[in-house]
């Protein structure tokens, strides 16, 4: 059995690097992953697979390194690393996201596009930790459920392209792939990608999971300092005062459980469990963090709790499918208007063989008008097909544009919009919105236009610091978990409703 390192009480379980008594070992053997399905599970013939089978697959985004040498060693290097994450977590995992595919959970899963070393600092890190705690609050009050609290963070490095280059005043250079790759400057040194990039994103990720377990069991997360969790910026805002109003109703909630015998003190009180994920892209690297579980004889990438396929890798036949299909991760699956319904129930049965709930996350971003004729699509080949997966809504990749200065942004009005359009499918289908997939921050950016505290086009250049993508500030996060907080309250209410009655 794993430990649980993020929901443990004991105060040594907060080091990061405890060694190899946890259940993944550093070894690695390439021999074939009993997460493979057995002969006859699959009407598909799927060879055998190792770590590094995917190498036999045509593998798309992948950088050209200049100097083969160089990244052997810096692989042999991150191989002989401890792991970031441990078997038993992402089990643990895996057991909640199959609450949410049958509609008794909520994946919350949120966090930057990119992250960057530049601006990596406890007080980043904190704030959005505090934004995602402010928004599984308004969610498990409104929804009364568990909210699974997944960041992205912690290893959210790498970034496809749809364009391997990129030109600017007559000059073209290779495109920037994220900071485990190469650099954002836009000059020939910096776009080379440099192999020793990936050994710091490594420890990089080694530090954020290690502040993250600290603030998730070491009482930031108290539900008694639900109050603190409020940022300067939103304080004096429409979605500050909600916030407040329903924090002072949790209050009087542990005033009663605490008259009920649940005292602050209660290990349930104190703590929270909180996972990391990130885009499954960069294959050498993921290849490296791969280890073998001494408990179960499984393969999991360590470099995180759940990876997904991005949409430009998800080929049936592509090196990223191959990779994933043998570790034993959660895995997500980004789905856009261009996926044929037959498609995805292949892909499922690739990397879900023996249909384990909460092994596969349908990640949907289409925008709201394209969803409402698309997805209904989806669901019902998914469903056809007896596949159980969690459908989760991306409102933030079909929903990039550009702004008359010239700076990507997304508006709030079509984020809400391919939220409500989501959770509209759901009910119509009669199937569960499982969760929510969000690029997001606790900083005061102005990246993404409208909410209730209007960002105009005007206003985007003042706070505007993506590496990538733009993103959503802690004040429409938090608007936005209001509307899903609605929509979950008015789901469960319906549900109650066609409950039968019974006389006594």
């Amino acid at each position: 059995m794993g430990m649980h390192v993020i929901a443990a009480s004991n105060p040594n379980q907060l080091l990061l690097l405890r060694l190899p008594t946890y259940t993944v070992s550093s070894s690695l053997h390439h021999r074939p992953s009993s997460s493979s399905p057995p002969t006859g599970s699959s009407s598909l013939s799927i060879p055998q697979w190792t770590p590094s089978s995917w190498k036999t697959k045509p593998a798309l985004q992948l950088p050209t390194y200049p100097d083969q040498s160089s990244l052997d060693t810096v692989l042999s290097t991150i191989r002989s690393f401890p792991p970031i994450i441990f078997a038993g977590e992402c089990r643990r995992l895996e057991e909640k996201l199959s609450l949410a595919a049958l509609g008794n959970a909520f994946l919350l899963q949120g966090g930057d596009c990119a992250e960057s070393f530049k601006e990596f600092n406890a007080n980043n890190i904190r704030d959005t930790f505090r934004v995602i705690l402010q928004m599984s609050a308004v969610l498990m009050f409104g929804g009364q459920m568990p909210v699974i609290k997944v960041g992205r963070m912690a290893g959210q490095f790498a970034k496809p392209r749809s364009d391997p280059f990129e030109e600017k005043d007559g000059v073209k250079l290779p495109s920037y792939r994220g900071d485990n790759i190469n650099g954002d400057v836009f000059d020939e040194k910096s776009r080379v990608p440099d192999p020793e990039r990936m050994i710091r994103a490594y420890c990089q990720s080694v530090a954020t999971l290690n502040l993250l377990r600290a603030f998730a069991t070491g009482g930031y997360a108290a539900m008694q300092r639900v109050t603190e969790w409020n940022l300067d910026f939103t304080e004096y805002s429409e979605q500050g005062d909600r916030y407040h109003e329903l924090a002072h109703r949790v209050d009087e909630t542990l005033g009663f459980m605490a008259a009920a015998g649940i005292t602050p003190n209660h290990p349930i009180m104190t703590t929270t469990d909180f996972w990391t994920s990130h885009e499954c892209l960069l294959l050498p690297y993921e290849e490296a963090l791969t280890r073998e579980d001494s408990t179960t004889g499984l393969y999991y990438d360590c470099s995180a709790h759940l990876l997904w396929v991005g949409e430009r890798t998800r080929q049936l036949d592509g090196a990223h499918v191959e990779f994933l299909r043998g570790i034993s991760n959660p895995l997500g699956i980004k789905v856009s208007d261009k996926m044929d319904p037959n498609e995805l129930v292949k892909l499922i049965e690739i990397l879900n063989p023996t249909n384990k709930a909460g092994r596969i996350s349908i990640i949907v971003r289409m925008g709201a008008d394209n969803l409402r004729v698309k997805l209904p699509h989806l669901i019902r080949a998914v469903r056809g097909a007896g596949q159980i997966v969690t459908w989760v809504s991306d409102p933030m990749h079909g929903n990039t544009t550009k702004a008359p200065c010239g700076l990507k942004t997304r508006s709030f009005d079509a984020i809400r919009a391919e939220v409500r359009a989501f959770f509209d499918v759901h009910d119509q289908e009669g199937s569960h919105p499982g969760g929510v997939h969000l690029e997001m921050t606790g900083q005061n950016v102005t990246e993404c236009v409208g909410g209730s505290r209007t960002i105009t086009y005007n206003d985007l250049s003042s706070r505007y610091h993506t590496h990538c993508d733009p993103r959503l500030n802690a004040s429409q996060s938090l608007e936005l978990a209001f509307i899903i907080a609605g929509r979950l309250r008015k789901k469960r209410l319906l549900s109650q409703d066609k409950l039968p009655s019974f006389r006594f």
